[in-house]
């Protein structure tokens, strides 16, 4: 999923230097949703990695 959100991203800066400011909000928007969801699923890991075997 990171790597979605860092394909995202290369298309927004890209998109950013030709000039396209719809494309690019578009691309950065869905980057940084990706990103969040990549935090929360590793935070999530973390906590159950922790966690005594039941």
């Amino acid at each position: 999923m990171l790597s979605w959100a860092v394909t995202f991203f290369v298309v927004a800066i890209i998109a950013g230097v030709l000039g396209l400011g719809g494309i690019a909000g578009s691309a950065s928007s869905i980057a940084y949703a990706l990103f969040v969801i990549f935090l929360i699923f590793g935070v999530i890991a973390v906590i159950r990695g922790r966690r005594p075997p039941l």
